[in-house]
């Protein structure tokens, strides 16, 4: 499924008749991140379901509104819940906001997620910032940018060495470092989902040099990229993968959530020093 151009006006035309507010950042909110979008003052909520062309999110911890107001002064648009390919949605459709974020005068793009660690030095609760990324369905075909290229947003053939912008993730690494906390820094693998991994596959991601694993993030950080927007990502990993088929552990999708929640204070206190660092 492709849009054209006007869709993306359609929306941000919506957005704009309910709001005068104009962002500067743009965060898009994982599993079990919701407690970022309290850092929100004074917010203009608007349900995914009002805006035209948006889909709706029923993934497990996304609750599917766009928020527009404040974090320390600086004006964000904040996504609570994203959209997946499991969910049956196209390439196009999970990234249709990002877009209308780039319509709105976003300029920069922090995208969070809850992630299964790979890397065997990672512990349930650990933050880590995306440096690269392995995409198995843009790779098999299931690409953002698959079909006729909008001009408007970006040239057909973006190159992605710098998907993930190395200021950003230096910049990050720094403002944790003054509040005591220690990033991560890894390799994020975007699988299709819904199911967990295979231990099969687990092996695998990790020979490949993945160290965390999930099913979103991706797709939003190409069409960005594409459309010239810096942009960071996070990791919360939330589960350790399995890699081994004698192994009794059985990763959930409520477990991810919680653990991800474990982990609030930590990001609300980051993100309180980042958003103003990333527009100053």
């Amino acid at each position: 499924m492709t849009f054209p151009l006007s869709s993306f006006h359609e929306a941000a035309d919506a957005i704009r008749a309910a709001t005068a507010l104009k962002p500067k950042a743009g965060l898009v909110l994982g599993s079990g991140l919701d407690a970022l979008a309290d850092l929100v003052h004074q917010p203009t909520v608007l349900p995914y379901g009002q805006i035209p062309h948006f889909p709706e999110s029923t993934a497990l911890g996304h609750k599917g509104d766009l928020m527009l107001g404040h974090i320390a002064d600086v004006p964000v648009m904040v996504m609570r819940g994203r959209f997946h390919l499991y969910e049956g949605y196209s390439p196009q459709q999970t990234v249709f906001p990002i877009r209308v974020m780039h319509i709105m005068g976003v300029r920069t793009v922090i995208l969070t997620n809850a992630a299964g660690g790979l890397n065997p030095e990672f512990r349930v609760g650990d933050i880590m910032v995306i440096e690269d990324h392995i995409s198995f369905p843009g790779l098999a075909g299931l690409n953002p940018l698959r079909g006729p290229n909008l001009q408007d947003f970006g040239e057909r053939f973006p190159a992605l060495n710098h998907t993930y912008t190395p200021e950003l993730i230096h910049l990050a690494h720094r403002l944790a470092a003054d509040q005591g906390l220690a990033l991560r820094q890894g390799v994020y693998a975007h699988v299709a989902g819904p199911n967990f991994e295979t231990p099969a596959e687990v092996r695998m991601l990790g020979q490949m040099g993945a160290d965390a694993v999930g099913m979103s993030t991706v797709p939003e950080a190409i069409v960005a990229k594409h459309a010239g927007m810096p942009v960071l990502g996070f990791s919360t990993i939330t589960n350790i993968c399995v890699a081994e088929t004698t192994s009794t552990e059985q990763p959930d999708a409520a477990d991810v959530v919680e653990a991800a929640r474990r982990v609030e204070q930590g990001y609300q206190a980051l993100f309180l020093k980042l958003v103003p660092a990333l527009v100053s």
